[in-house]
């Protein structure tokens, strides 16, 4: 019974530029370490092929060390490897692939399916039909071959391929490449390995996507995982296990906050995250001021575990309590003014949005403790 190891999206090269290089540096490194946990996963469930369905690279314009960084990264496993081109790393007739072959980094047992053409492992009785994209978008359905492509009698067939199965997917993806949706059974496949979708998604009994093995984006879609495909020799339906593969978690939390308890419980969530987070925190509702001071410790504390904190408080406002007036001791002008940048805040609008700024830098600096001038070397105290 051949055992298959199914992955796809590596996107190795991937940059994540928009924030900080103490996040986006972990992030994009994160990408060759889980290539070398499924290196070492492949051999410790003794497959027999790895099948990677496409986007192995993120772009066309790595530099050579990242190339030799990624075949270096295969060595976990000495078995055979297939490697199709996706969207993000087509085949064009100069490309990615044609950069590694010059420069020598691709072993024989590693196999670039550039052409859609049968490739045949004699000792698996198995033959994988691929479906390379030689540019990004195609309006055809490049799998139509399979139906057609004569193997050997007797084998399997195992098709790979990247897009989107036709009335299934989100229209949003990121490139048409159609599939069709029933192509497993029009072929006579034994299993369709599919990639282009970043989570994990069983289309039929013999068509799944993988999706990324390192999660990259702030979507739902159960992403950090390999399937090991099980292919029983006489065609029947094969077995599927997902295998976690991931480090980081990419969550997504909106709350709102109106009361002290609304504060305690989220700083309580936030610190039983584990550190191998990227969380995306969107805050609403109002505040005291004291919530707001427990809030801001909390937040810089958890951003300095996480992997990745980005919050936005944009709809969260401070609204001082009588009580804080109080105790900032703004009476007089102060009082008028924290008063009127109060009201101006509920009144909304781009003024109210500045008021709101302005409130928090005042609130903020009345509250903070008093600094005591000490007097210079030499000098007698005041």
């Amino acid at each position: 019974m051949p055992r298959l190891l199914h992955t796809a999206d590596w996107q190795i090269g991937r940059t994540y530029g928009q924030w900080p290089p103490e996040a986006a540096v972990p992030l994009a490194e994160a990408r060759y370490e889980a290539v070398e946990r499924l290196a070492a996963l492949a051999t410790a469930e003794a497959v027999d092929l790895v099948l990677v369905a496409g986007d192995v690279f993120d772009a066309q314009t790595l530099s050579d060390r990242s190339l030799r960084r990624l075949f270096n990264a295969l060595e976990g496993y000495a078995g055979p490897w297939v490697l199709l081109p996706g969207n993000h790393d087509a085949a064009l007739g100069e490309s990615v692939w044609t950069r590694a072959l010059r420069l020598g980094l691709v072993p024989p047992r590693v196999h670039l399916a550039l052409r859609p053409e049968p490739l045949l492992f004699d000792a698996l009785r198995l033959a994988v039909l691929p479906a390379p994209l030689t540019q990004r978008h195609v309006h055809q359905d490049l799998t139509a071959w399979f139906d057609q492509a004569r193997t050997p009698a007797g084998w399997l067939r195992v098709g790979l391929a990247h897009g989107a199965v036709q009335g299934l997917l989100a229209e949003d993806l990121d490139a048409a490449n159609p599939i069709a949706p029933d192509r497993a059974e029009r072929a006579d496949l034994a299993y369709l390995a599919l990639g282009d979708w970043h989570g994990r998604r069983q289309i039929g009994p013999r068509c799944a996507y993988a999706g990324t093995p390192e999660p990259d984006r702030f979507k739902d879609n159960d992403p950090g995982h390999a399937w090991r495909v099980d292919l029983p020799e006489d065609g029947g339906v094969p077995a599927l296990t997902s295998l976690p593969v991931g480090r980081y978690r990419w969550l997504q939390w909106r709350e709102r906050l109106e009361v002290p308890s609304d504060v305690a419980a989220l700083l309580q969530r936030l610190a039983a995250l584990p550190a191998a987070t990227v969380l995306d925190l969107r805050l609403a509702g109002h505040l005291d001021l004291a919530g707001w001071h427990q809030l801001q410790a909390g937040l810089d504390a958890a951003e300095a575990r996480l992997r990745l904190l980005c919050r936005d408080a944009e709809d969260l406002r401070l609204l001082p309590s009588t009580e804080d007036l109080q105790t900032l001791q703004a009476d007089g002008f102060l009082g008028e003014l924290l008063q009127s940048l109060r009201l101006q805040q509920e009144a909304g609008g781009p003024e109210g949005a500045t008021a709101h700024d302005a409130l928090v830098l005042l609130a903020t600096a009345l509250s903070a403790p008093t600094q005591v001038a000490l007097p210079a070397p030499g000098q007698e105290p005041a």
